[in-house]
């Protein structure tokens, strides 16, 4: 099982690595542009010997959100966002801080009670 953890991270780091976050240059007319994208992922295994079932499994996955590219032309070099992707991420991270923060302010309202 060790090996396979191994091998599997080994794999993960070279095929997973900044090709996944930057991807290859793109050149036309004198304009080069590289693609960014946001990357995770994600593996788990587990193994058990409890009645009735007697197993083991594992499973992984991972995610790409394409969030702008970078343009290198003759005014020089400027990134450009994805603007779709960049609400795609921002809405849910706005709505988690907000729902946090009225959290921790209604916890230490009731503290001073």
């Amino acid at each position: 099982m060790a090996d396979f953890v191994l091998k599997l991270a080994e794999t993960v780091k070279s095929t997973a690595g900044v090709r996944t976050a930057y991807g290859d240059p793109v050149t036309l007319d004198d304009v080069t542009v590289i693609p960014v994208a946001l990357a995770w992922f994600g593996f788990g295994g587990g193994e058990g010997e409890q009645a009735p079932a007697l197993g083991s499994g594992g499973g992984g996955g991972g995610a790409s959100i394409p969030i702008g590219a970078y343009i290198k032309d003759k005014a020089g070099v400027r990134f450009e966002p994805n603007p779709i992707a960049l609400l795609a991420v921002a809405i849910p991270f706005a709505w988690v801080t907000t729902r946090g923060v009225a959290l921790v302010f209604r916890s230490l309202r009731g503290r001073r009670r």
